[in-house]
């Protein structure tokens, strides 16, 4: 077996790629990671520079995984800013780093592509320690991947790599037939005031649009463009995609690519950028033009439920943080994360960190499931791709 590295997705067959990917989340697939890299929204730019590993066998593709070149620790969403500083300050230099993940995108997948007939052990093991290989020939302080599914997060485990817990809120349908009965799962409180949000929302006169990838216009793809801009305007943030890539991951994902628009007197006002598979929704960005009770509540979650459960969509992962969402319906879940780093010292100093880090953290994830809003004999079975707190 050979690894290669690449320094463009385009560089290796977009079908091979995505027989390795599929039929994981959507952003894993050749057309998303082509369309960030196309557009301008990885590269040296915002400091992504891709490195993806190949593993190969005759030209044949066993194995695969995205990697990145990082000067910062934008858009990652497993924050090791405070990990940068103390290194630095003890003299080492903690960028560039390496960093396995989807560019700007929090979701929980493989990282660690295998082919089906390849040995699936015997890759992962190739893939991890060619990246740390790959660390040490570039003179690397760490390699990071984020977000891991339970089986390559127990493959990094494996390899000696030092794990972080983190936790998001995630929805899981339990078979709903409609948006009522979903609620009916909820405590009496709860479904009271999820139905006075919604009903206060369309008292106020916003109706929704859903468009698709494969059905949006230029005047769509310009208007998610706008709203995606505007939040990071308002928030002093740094706007990383741009129309080149909505167009380009339009056209590429088709259904994948999930636009809900609010309306209201003839004019889109609002709208939501989500991404799904055949199992699973994910929700990613939203932006607004005014402001109204309940409409962000309505726009970026109960839309999405109704249309995950409507679609038959088992999951519907919202995005990080949040602690509001758990009144609607989303559970604590368990995030993980993986770490290799160079320097021994450094090494064991963050080990300890992360032990006691950990122990907090999965203090919190116990807090928020005694406060969940469920009855107690309709609470939904957590996602089954996520390692568990208890492991």
């Amino acid at each position: 077996m050979q690894l290669r590295v690449l320094e463009a997705i385009d560089a290796v067959d977009a079908a091979a790629w995505d027989r390795l990917a599929a039929p994981a989340t959507p952003f894993l697939g050749h057309g998303f990671l082509a369309a960030l890299e196309h557009s301008g929204a990885v590269g040296p730019q915002f400091g992504w520079l891709p490195r993806h590993l190949v593993l190969e066998n005759g030209g044949e593709l066993l194995g695969a995984m995205p990697l990145y070149l990082k000067d910062n620790s934008y858009g990652e969403f497993v924050f090791d800013w405070a990990w940068a500083e103390a290194f630095e300050k003890a003299g080492g230099r903690y960028y560039p780093k390496a960093v396995c993940s989807v560019p700007y995108t929090p979701a929980t997948g493989p990282r660690l592509l295998v082919a089906p007939e390849a040995d699936p052990t015997l890759v992962r093991q190739n893939l991890i320690r060619g990246a740390i290989e790959l660390a040490r020939e570039l003179g690397l302080s760490s390699v990071h991947w984020l977000f891991p599914d339970v089986t390559d997060t127990d493959a990094l485990e494996a390899e000696g790599l030092l794990l972080r817990l983190g936790v998001q809120f995630h929805w899981t349908n339990a078979g709903y037939a409609n948006f009522d009965d979903f609620l009916a799962t909820l405590s009496a409180k709860k479904r009271k005031n999820i139905r006075q949000t919604r009903r206060r929302v369309f008292a106020a006169g916003f109706r929704f649009r859903v468009v698709h990838g494969d059905e949006a216009s230029e005047q769509d793809l310009q208007l998610a463009t706008d709203f995606y801009t505007e939040t990071f305007d308002r928030k002093w943030g740094t706007a990383t995609l741009n129309l080149a890539f909505f167009r380009e991951v339009a056209r590429n994902l088709g259904r994948g690519l999930v636009l809900i628009f609010a309306e209201h007197s003839g004019r889109t006002v609002a709208g939501a950028i989500l991404f799904r598979n055949e199992r699973a929704l994910y929700g990613r960005h939203w932006g607004t033009q005014v402001e109204a009770d309940g409409l962000h509540f309505e726009t970026c979650y109960h839309q999405g439920i109704e249309y995950a459960i409507r679609e038959g969509l088992a999951l519907f992962e919202p995005g990080a943080q949040g602690e509001h969402k758990i009144s609607r319906g989303f559970l604590p879940t368990p995030t993980w994360s993986a770490h290799w780093l160079a320097d021994r010292a450094f090494r064991n100093a963050v080990a300890d960190f992360l032990q006691r880090e950990q122990r907090a953290v999965a203090d919190y994830w116990r807090t928020l499931n005694e406060h969940l809003p469920y009855r107690a004999d309709a609470l939904p079975p957590p996602p089954a791709h996520v390692r568990p707190v208890e492991s």
